[in-house]
């Protein structure tokens, strides 16, 4: 039987941030920075447990997204990732159900997230909807265009007037921007 819990990063225990990050690096498989360490928390947190063990996990994180001359209070989906060994066993959808959850409570206006190939399927099937305008940052030095990130980003309109088509530009931050 698998349990979601939903906890802000200061109710999470060392043990479980411990636990977050390891399968974060397990899953994927060494590529997971101390940038995307830090994009991950500090913020709310859904977790599934399975006898005891960690299995799943998402966060999702406030940002501003910039987009027809408004910055949008964004719920960003950060580090979804399911133990290898229990995929394609709905855990990923449970964990994006109760990260939705959040993001429906009235706190964003948009949700969003930057969708790895494989996990795509997930997202549509739920719901979220491809940006296909272009992406950019506003960076330090100005604002600068994230073209590798089109056609990677996904929204979940939550009440804000989106043209998909037109520009979207998110806060800075180091490591990757989206």
């Amino acid at each position: 039987m698998t349990d979601i819990r939903t906890a802000h990063t200061s109710d999470l225990t060392s043990t479980e941030l411990a636990a977050i990050r390891a399968l974060m690096d397990h899953a994927f498989e060494g590529d997971f920075s101390d940038d995307d360490w830090d994009h991950t928390v500090g913020g709310m947190h859904a977790l599934a447990w399975e006898d005891g063990e960690l299995i799943g996990h998402g966060s999702l994180v406030q940002r501003r997204l910039l987009h027809g001359g408004r910055a949008l209070r964004t719920g960003y989906v950060e580090a979804v990732a399911v133990r290898a060994d229990r995929r394609r066993r709905g855990v990923a959808s449970a964990v994006m159900a109760a990260l939705e959850r959040i993001l429906r409570d009235g706190a964003y206006e948009v949700g969003a997230l930057g969708a790895a190939d494989e996990a795509v399927p997930l997202y549509e099937g739920r719901g979220w909807q491809l940006w296909r305008g272009p992406s950019s940052v506003l960076a330090p030095t100005g604002l600068h265009r994230t073209e590798e990130e089109d056609g990677c980003i996904y929204v979940l309109p939550l009440g804000a007037a989106l043209n998909l088509d037109d520009a979207l530009t998110c806060d800075w931050r180091p490591g990757d921007v989206w």
